[in-house]
This record gives structure tokens, C-alpha cells and sequence, in this order.
């Protein structure tokens, strides 16, 4: 498991420099690239985004409907 984890974080540091340097949001800075490319999966396929959202939106509806009872 540490091997994957240090695998993933491996991966966003030429994820993040790609960015920052000549991707569609280098305008913004290294910062802002580096904090994206920590999702960098969603980043290259949008569909993970997608799944992404709709799981933290049940999340928070669940977390919602079970403090009202």
C-alpha cells in the first residue's frame, strides 16, 4: 500500500509542473496547478470526476438526513 501511495504522490509533482508550465491553467500559477494535480485522475479522465461528485453529494445528503432525525 505504501508503494501505491508513494506511487500517486510520485505522479502529481510532473503532473503539477506540466501544468504550471504549459497547461491550459499555467496562467495561474504553480500553487494553483499543484492543487489540482493532487486529483490528477479526474483531471485526465473527467468521468472520475463525475463518480467523484456524485459520491460527496450522497455523502453530504446522507450526512444531512441522519442529523435531522
Amino acid at each position: 500500500m505504501k508503494y501505491l501511495i508513494g506511487l500517486y504522490t510520485l505522479a502529481i509533482v510532473p503532473f503539477a509542473l506540466y501544468g504550471a508550465f504549459w497547461g491550459e491553467y499555467a496562467y495561474k500559477g504553480f500553487a494553483y496547478n499543484l492543487g489540482r494535480s493532487v486529483l490528477w485522475p479526474t483531471i485526465v479522465f473527467p468521468v472520475l470526476g463525475q463518480i467523484l461528485g456524485a459520491i460527496v453529494l450522497v455523502g453530504v445528503l446522507i450526512f444531512i438526513l441522519s442529523r435531522r432525525g
